[in-house]
């Protein structure tokens, strides 16, 4: 649901103070909105009913268990007229369209942490944790240039983190 939730001060506090450190007890995020314990759960069960709240997670240090190269892989895909004659030309009858085929395969890639659909030259944009250049290069041949529907790819490797975090602007 894309509509946008009303979220007074209060909620916006939480919501910030949640982002900093999601183990916070409620007791403890209770005393920093200058609130009783229950009106501070119904407002926080509120945020995760609505789904303004989406999960509670662990965040890891990629370099820290082994995933030491961040790639961003730009994919464009081919037109759905080239992959139905292709795929007429092997006289089998497309299923789908190349971006759902796509879409539902890089939900099974490990290595993809991010994708987004994208305007622009290229139709997604991937974010791809691996171990050193030669994990990246197994995924690139075996995986994504091997999708049918895989047009083109143009990689960029981040050289340093300036600024990565998860927590979005409280406004």
């Amino acid at each position: 649901n894309m509509s946008k939730i009303e979220l007074d001060k209060t909620d916006r506090k939480i919501l910030a103070i949640l982002q900093a450190d999601g183990r916070l007890s409620n007791q403890d995020v209770a005393d920093q909105v200058s609130l009783s314990p229950s009106p501070c759960l119904r407002r926080i069960k509120r945020l995760e009913e609505t789904g303004v709240i989406r999960q509670y997670v662990a965040l890891l240090d990629p370099a820290k268990i082994g995933l030491g190269l961040l790639a961003y892989v730009n994919v464009r895909l081919e037109k759905h007229s080239e992959v139905a004659a292709a795929n007429a030309a092997g006289a089998r009858r497309p299923s789908s369209s190349p971006h759902t085929d796509f879409a539902q395969s890089v939900e099974h890639w490990p290595e993809v942490v991010a994708c987004y659909a994208m305007t622009g030259e290229m139709d997604y944009l991937l974010r791809v944790h691996v171990e050193d250049m030669d994990h990246f290069s197994r995924f690139m041949m075996k995986t994504l240039l091997s999708h049918p529907a895989v047009a083109d790819v143009k990689s960029s490797f981040a050289l340093q983190r300036i600024k990565d975090t998860t927590a979005l602007p409280i406004v």
